[in-house]
């Protein structure tokens, strides 16, 4: 079972060295969709991943049309967005074999063009305060792998 998380266009270095070492941890891939907002020397990137930095199963993609070709191949699809209709708890992102989170940037979330494509893999975190427009990437891609796992570890566990 393969997880896969996905930074289109990640602009803030700290919050991708986050995000790798949450992969790390969960055992997930991290695919950065370049143009990135920072340089992957730079340090600030690898002192958010830690010591960790090394350790993380990294891609990078030159392209969102270069990781799209490849994108049937990964696994099941969901993309993040504050515009989303259906909460991550009920999306089955434990049900297949491989799942795919994507992630857009800090300030603008997912291209247009993706929202319209992927309108029925759209997926939100819950947020209960009209006050908070949004959550953190590297928060929200936390919550998302470790939602993956939880519910795997239901499926695995129904004796069904």
């Amino acid at each position: 079972m393969a997880t896969h998380v996905v930074l289109v266009h990640p602009e803030i270095h700290w919050n991708t060295g986050n995000a790798g070492r949450t992969c790390l941890a969960a055992g997930a891939t991290l695919h950065l969709i370049e143009p990135l907002g920072f340089s992957l020397d730079d340090r600030e990137v690898k002192r958010a991943g830690l010591d960790y930095w090394e350790h993380i199963d990294l891609r990078v993609w030159p392209s969102w049309d270069a990781f799209e070709r490849e994108l049937p191949g990964l696994g099941e699809p969901y993309f993040f967005s504050t515009r989303a209709t259906r909460l991550v708890w009920d999306a089955p992102l434990g049900a297949s074999k491989s799942v795919v989170l994507v992630f857009g940037r800090e300030t603008v979330g997912l291209p247009a063009e993706l929202h319209e494509r992927y309108r029925d893999r759209l997926v939100a975190l819950p947020m209960l305060s009209a006050r908070v427009r949004s959550l953190n990437l590297s928060t929200s891609v936390g919550i998302a792998v470790y939602e993956v796992l939880r519910q795997r570890r239901s499926v695995a566990d129904d004796p069904v």
